[in-house]
């Protein structure tokens, strides 16, 4: 039986504008990130959708979000899509071959990623790295459209990693930083309801340990979102806790250098519920190629030292 031919009516236009789109919920943003007009950019989606006979997506909220149609398949055209660019990089051979793509969230940025760049550059001085950060789902589509080889950090909820496999290297927990100092660090005994009342840095609705965090707060009936400051910048995260009674709820791998060099510290409350897998993030029906292979090894080195050293002290004098 002759293979289907894929219709001849898609073209890799329709597909890019469609990830775009999907990427980020936004025809509007779609279309300034692909240097199109907002007009054309909604009539490549609607060429798409008449073709595929579906709605890809759902324009009844205020952000646009995929249909059940339309995450079947984003599924396949990202994995296309990546394959693609997969098999020009390798007939090429040229210098974008010799680059390693690797996503990395804000704890592994911190925690591994410095020496693990250290070290491969040193055994493979003819690759460069690319790191790019950013929460779970950015950089989990930036995967699926092959604009990273690999994801570092937490492992996505199940239904974010159809398509992808996990290899499992640490665990890691959220930990509860504060300035030196704070009043917090004083009390004899302390729980987790003695934080409410004061200001709390929260990750931000998208992240993987967000619904961690919250769940840990509806326990000790703490509420109070007025009090909230949601971000994603660690660079803020530390310079506000820093100057403030703020306490700042965050992956122990961001803060690990800053706690051993008491610039921060840690309440001392049992956060284990919190604790959860990091590792690699590929996808399933790639095979990773020498550069990106040659780094997993580096992280993996890495992360048993890392694991031999130990939890990070609790709180001072810990």
């Amino acid at each position: 039986m002759a293979p289907r031919i894929i219709d001849p009516r898609i073209k890799i236009r329709h597909i890019a504008c469609f990830l775009e789109v999907a990427r980020l919920r936004s025809v509007v943003n779609a279309a300034d990130m692909l240097n199109i007009s907002q007009p054309a950019a909604t009539k490549t989606i609607q060429e798409l959708e008449e073709v595929l006979g579906g709605a890809l997506f759902d324009r009844s909220r205020r952000r646009l979000a995929l249909t059940p149609f339309g995450e079947v398949f984003y599924r396949y055209a990202s994995t296309s899509i990546a394959a693609l660019r997969q098999g020009i990089d390798a007939a090429r051979g040229g210098e974008e071959a010799a680059v390693v793509k690797i996503g990395a969230l804000p704890s592994v940025s911190a925690r591994i990623l410095p020496e693990a760049v250290r070290k491969f550059f040193k055994a493979e001085p003819g690759i460069n790295s690319r790191i790019v950060t950013g929460p779970n789902s950015y950089l989990l589509s930036l995967l699926r459209t092959g604009d990273v080889d690999l994801v570092i950090g937490r492992m996505a909820e199940p239904d974010s990693m159809l398509g992808l496999s996990f290899e499992h290297l640490y665990s890691e927990r959220v930990v509860l930083a504060v300035r030196p100092d704070h009043p917090l660090l004083g009390e004899r005994d302390f729980n987790l309801g003695m934080i409410d009342g004061y200001q709390r840095l929260m990750p931000t609705p998208g992240s993987v340990i967000r619904p961690l965090v919250q769940r840990m707060l509806v326990a000790y009936g703490i509420g109070g979102q007025h009090e909230e400051v949601e971000t994603v910048s660690n660079a803020f995260g530390r310079a506000y806790i820093r100057q403030s009674d703020a306490v700042w709820f965050i992956s122990e791998g961001v803060v690990a250098d800053d706690v051993a060099e008491n610039y921060l510290y840690l309440l001392p409350v049992d956060m284990s519920e919190t604790q959860g897998p990091v590792g690699f993030t590929t996808r399933a029906d790639t095979v990773p190629g020498f550069a990106t292979t040659a780094f997993m090894q580096t992280v993996r080195e890495v992360s048993e030292n890392m694991r031999g050293a130990g939890p990070v002290a609790s709180a001072a004098g810990d």
